[in-house]
């Protein structure tokens, strides 16, 4: 079977009137996710950093560097849009293909839907053709994709930056096709040591992607053709699924339910800006927080039981050459600034919070264990128990199974309108005004009306 052909001819037919409701409804949710998660990452230094750089080898352009007044050509604003989707790590994720899809699709949704003029139900046909074929070729790989040392969201999602991008484009089966060999051969390489090792370079991966992911359908467009079996590969082993996992991918995966089932309905929204891994921890001790009458210096200590994987991936402790990275990655950090800070946004990765005593202090009472129990019930659910001692005897315990913003528990517009509130310190008026417009998006003739509402009132 050719795979790649399949989700090829798929995605170049997505039709707006075919898609089921539910999966619209949740593109728009992941829309509205995506802006609030650009508003949050403007906070960084890094992606200031970023914006610095790009914009200064800027050819002129009028592509929108969402959030900022800035614009500039269409891959480099793609570039600097993926990168907001990312930095801050409160990005949108699926749990069994380990990606997270709008770091690199919704780049392409509105900054090459801008530059075209597409219509609102272009874009949302854009963003469902660029979820599947993301998250699709994810799940085949995983989780030996990332063991074998790679990042999903910049990899694979740079196919779906592609799909999305030749969908807005109009391509036909045929040159989709093409686009994605052209991806394939272009994408990053998205070194999992990156992550790992905390280095702020991560963050730009899923503008990478996106920015990848719109020339290869460029190329494409102008008769650039790519390798037709670029997922599954030859008797020469050349394929992407073949040269990026150590083991044998389930390539069954990304054809299984196609059309009859929609992965964006798989894919959970975060509240917290840390890796997915954390959030289970950091709604239990915030919970603990609300419902109890202690103060930091009262604790002890604090025990946090959880499945073998979060305690292996974000069981560090805080070291010296801590950077917002390796914050995002570790449970003891996250932990100890949300019960300091009530809460765990963008304002905890910066180096105020990063530096704080306070912080440093509690995170050294803060230990992480493997539970045999809660790994039994992994990956079905992602459950951590948190256990804080106080210097009184009094233990204070609780545990979430299945954390915020899963599509169990899912998120809804009122909460997630409020993260952008929170994220962005914007109006609850203005908020509330870009939210509805995305919901509404269906209704948009051009989406440059949304793309102007997002852009913000600083040079960055």
């Amino acid at each position: 079977m050719n795979y790649t052909r399949e989700l090829a001819e798929f995605t170049a037919n997505v039709s707006y009137d075919k898609i089921p409701k539910t999966s619209i409804e949740k593109a728009k949710l992941c829309l509205v996710d995506y802006i609030a998660n650009v508003y949050g990452s403007l906070k960084l230094e890094a992606v200031q950093k970023v914006i610095d750089f790009m914009t200064s080898i800027n050819q002129g352009g009028f592509s929108s560097v969402l959030g900022t007044k800035l614009s500039t050509n269409m891959t480099i604003a793609a570039f600097i849009n993926g990168t907001t989707a990312e930095a801050i790590e409160a990005q949108d994720g699926v749990r069994f293909g380990g990606n997270h899809p709008a770091s690199a699709i919704m780049p392409v949704a509105l900054t090459l839907g801008e530059y075209l003029y597409s219509s609102g139900k272009k874009v949302i046909e854009a963003v469902i053709a660029g979820y599947e074929a993301a998250n699709r070729i994810a799940a085949s790989m995983h989780p030996f994709h990332t063991l074998s040392g790679f990042l999903p969201t910049g990899t694979c999602g740079t196919f779906g930056a592609a799909a999305a991008a030749a969908k807005l484009m109009g391509l036909d089966s045929r040159k989709t096709l093409d686009a994605l060999g052209n991806a394939g051969y272009i994408l990053p390489i998205s070194m999992a040591e990156h992550l790992m090792g905390g280095h702020a370079i991560k963050i730009v991966q899923g503008g990478q992607a996106a920015s990848a992911g719109i020339i290869a359908a460029g190329l494409a467009s102008h008769g650039i053709e790519g390798f037709p079996k670029v997922l599954e590969g030859s008797d020469l082993k050349g394929g992407f699924t073949q040269i990026t996992s150590k083991a044998e991918p389930k390539l069954e995966r990304i054809t299984e339910g196609l059309g009859s089932h929609y992965t964006i309905e798989d894919v959970y929204i975060k509240p917290f800006t840390a890796c997915r891994h954390t959030h289970g921890s950091i709604q239990a001790a915030l919970e603990i927080l609300q419902e109890s009458d202690f103060k930091i210096e009262d604790i002890e200590s604090i025990d946090v039981f959880t499945y073998g994987v979060a305690a292996l991936a974000v069981g560090r402790n805080m070291s010296p050459d801590f950077s917002f990275v390796s914050a995002q990655f570790s449970i003891p950090y996250t932990l100890s600034a949300a019960l300091i800070a009530g809460q765990f946004g963008p304002e905890q990765l910066l180096n105020s919070s990063i530096n704080n005593p306070e912080t440093i202090s509690l995170s050294r009472k803060v230990h992480v264990i493997a539970d045999d129990e809660l790994n039994k019930i992994y990956p079905d659910k992602t459950a951590s128990r948190v256990e804080i001692s106080l210097k009184s005897g009094k233990k204070l315990i609780r545990q979430i199974d299945i954390p915020k913003g899963d599509p169990r528990n899912p998120m809804n517009l009122q909460e997630i309108t409020a993260k952008m509130q929170l994220f962005s310190g914007k109006p609850e008026a203005e908020c509330s005004k870009i939210a509805d417009t995305a919901m509404n998006i269906e209704t948009l003739k051009d989406i440059r009306r949304l793309v102007t509402m997002i852009k913000g009132g600083s040079r960055h």
